[in-house]
């Protein structure tokens, strides 16, 4: 059986007041306007793991315009073991809470038990030509779908490296600053770890399929977190390094008012493999297509790895895609046995999925069968 979503039900959620869907394992396709809420129906289902969803926004934001309701979405998931649902919402302190089954969740990542997400977006298409912090971004959302822990550990780790700047910049206590020093070293190190270890498994993956010529394949590396040096083969040895680093630097990150050197500073390269050439040059089709490739294959490395198969969020999808290359991405799409929610403007771009797909319409915020 296919792992699906069978009822989504969104209240205060962005531009929906309320709404419902009753679906089947089919992929569900998603059309209408622009500003009519496709993206706020797929940033919904992004919610429903680990992080601030598709948008990275902040959880006060998401609550619909004029609305003294908290926002809510629930889903029903229908698995091997039987259908699960699962719900989050508002908190008055601006965070959220989870329930699954009816009893509230242990934590936040109890919910990828259930179900993994990745998403492409249109603000994606720049990834390999854009800032660094994006493309860090995106690779934390890959490794999140392997190990949930890992968005808590990045935001932890920011949280620790903001009070660590504070205090340099108050000249403050130095036992302090050296427990801060310690947190962020353990924090970083499992980040670091996380990254390098996912990022191996996908990059062996990739060069399996090398072959396939739908979609072009990636070369995936990371910047050297540690310079002119051997990094340290264990977690341990790691944590250490970086606790030594960050207290040797506080006379350079007090003057520059950041931490200058961490996993945050790190960068996630790509290139084109087939063509050699780095993904930032690449046309914008190129790079489509290369992000495309890119998210097909961590999608099958999450489903070897965890026995899960990721949903897909694929927001207006069908841009800069030709015909052949869009059928091409339904039978790959087809091939991962999962259901895939997809969005655009024009209906004509999802023909090629005839019925293998449930046709919805979004009018402001409204869903009827297209």
């Amino acid at each position: 059986m296919i792992r699906h979503i069978s009822r989504l039900r969104l209240t205060a959620f962005r531009n929906y007041a309320s709404a419902a869907l009753d679906l089947d394992a089919r992929h569900v396709v998603l059309t209408g306007p622009n500003g009519s809420g496709k993206t706020n129906l797929l940033e919904a289902v992004s919610v429903l793991s680990p992080g601030r969803g598709l948008r990275g926004a902040s959880f006060d934001t998401l609550q619909a315009q004029g609305s003294d309701i908290a926002w809510a979405v629930a889903a029903t998931v229908e698995t091997a073991d039987g259908p699960a649902d699962i719900g989050t919402g508002a908190q008055p302190d601006g965070g959220r809470r989870v329930r699954i089954n009816g009893a509230n969740a242990r934590s936040i990542e109890a919910m990828s038990d259930y179900l993994r997400l990745l998403w492409l977006t249109p603000a994606m298409d720049g990834l390999f030509s854009g800032p660094a912090g994006e493309r860090r971004r995106f690779l934390d959302r890959l490794v999140t779908t392997l190990i949930p822990a890992h968005s808590a550990a990045v935001s932890d780790f920011e949280k620790v490296m903001r009070q660590r700047n504070r205090l340099l910049e108050e000249d403050g206590d130095r036992r302090w600053l050296t427990a801060l020093e310690a947190q962020m070293a353990e924090l970083g190190a499992a980040i670091h770890l996380n990254r390098a270890d996912s990022l191996a498994h996908l990059q062996a993956l990739i060069v399996q399929s090398l072959e396939d010529g739908n979609f072009p394949a990636a070369l995936l590396s990371l910047t050297p977190l540690v310079e002119h040096e051997q990094e340290p083969a264990t977690s341990a040895a790691l944590e250490t390094l970086l606790a030594q680093r960050w207290h040797d630097l506080r006379g350079l990150d007090r003057a520059a008012g950041r931490t200058t050197y961490g996993p945050h500073r790190v960068d996630l390269e790509v290139t084109h493999a087939q063509k050699a050439m780095p993904a930032s040059l690449g046309s914008t089709g190129e790079q489509k297509a290369l992000l495309i490739g890119l998210i097909l294959a961590h999608a099958r490395l999450v489903r070897l790895r965890t026995g899960i198969v990721p949903f897909l969020l694929l927001d207006e999808i069908g841009a800069h895609l030709d015909p052949d290359r869009r059928k091409a991405l339904f039978q790959a799409l087809d091939g991962l046995e999962t259901q895939c929610f997809l969005t655009g403007t024009d209906p004509v771009l999802f023909e090629a999925l005839g019925d293998r797909a449930q046709h919805i319409a979004v009018r402001d915020g409204r869903l009827a069968g297209a």
